[in-house]
């Protein structure tokens, strides 16, 4: 409900993921309950989720509706998150702003005059106006880092490839001197490092033999040493 109401004021939301209703009760039968059991997590709109359409802001992608999830879909799933909307982006992604011709502008939940910034601006937007406790956006050249800080939300890029992008929709093929990575975006540090810790995982190893094997250190995160 408040994510509708959000999207209201904003426009940041372009898809209601209708599998999450079904994802919330199949978790509900788990006797083991994982570290994002039960968070409701927003999903950039490039990211495949089944029966849904990754449009990367561009009409050509429409009526691609995707016969299965990501593997960050997958994990999150597998991990007791419960995806529940896609939310927007700028055309192409490699915009500062987020607008495209298909949903339209995204506004800054705390400035309506303000860009909520770009590429993730629909995550910026919906998390910082209390629609979405964790989100996964993605980052080239500031797509998380951007609309975290134009929107007061903490936002982390990972290293290039430490998360699994197999099911991610490109407009841009073949760039391999920028690595994109996908990451996450919250209101604070603990709940990025919870949801890194998560996804670092067998599941994601075992689903992507390209990440590297790698788990979560949480002594280093803990050491607080700041380069």
């Amino acid at each position: 409900g408040k994510a509708l109401e959000v999207n209201q004021e904003v426009n940041c939301v372009i898809d209601f993921i209708h599998g999450c209703e079904d994802q919330l009760q199949k978790i509900k039968k788990q006797k083991e309950k994982r570290l994002l059991y039960g968070i409701p997590v927003s999903i950039k709109d490039h990211i495949n989720c089944k029966g849904h359409v990754s449009s990367a802001g561009l009409v050509k992608f429409l009526g691609q509706v995707k016969e299965e999830d990501s593997v960050i879909v997958q994990v999150l799933k597998s991990q007791g998150a419960i995806p529940f909307v896609k939310t927007n982006i700028p055309q192409t992604m490699i915009n500062y702003d987020c607008s495209n011709l298909i949903f339209g502008q995204t506004l800054n939940p705390l400035n309506h005059q303000k860009t909520s910034g770009g590429s993730s601006g629909g995550e910026g937007a919906l998390i910082a106006g209390g629609g979405s406790l964790l989100g996964i956006g993605s980052d080239v050249a500031g797509s998380i880092r951007l609309p975290s800080s134009f929107c007061g939300l903490c936002g982390l890029k990972p290293t290039g490839n430490r998360l699994s992008k197999l099911g991610v929709v490109s407009p841009i093929t073949g760039m391999y001197s920028v690595t994109g990575t996908l990451g996450p975006m919250a209101r604070d540090v603990d709940s990025l490092a919870l949801c890194m810790k998560a996804l670092l995982c067998e599941e994601m190893f075992q689903l992507d033999p390209t990440v590297p094997p790698i788990p979560f250190d949480e002594e280093v995160r803990l050491r607080g040493n700041p380069m």
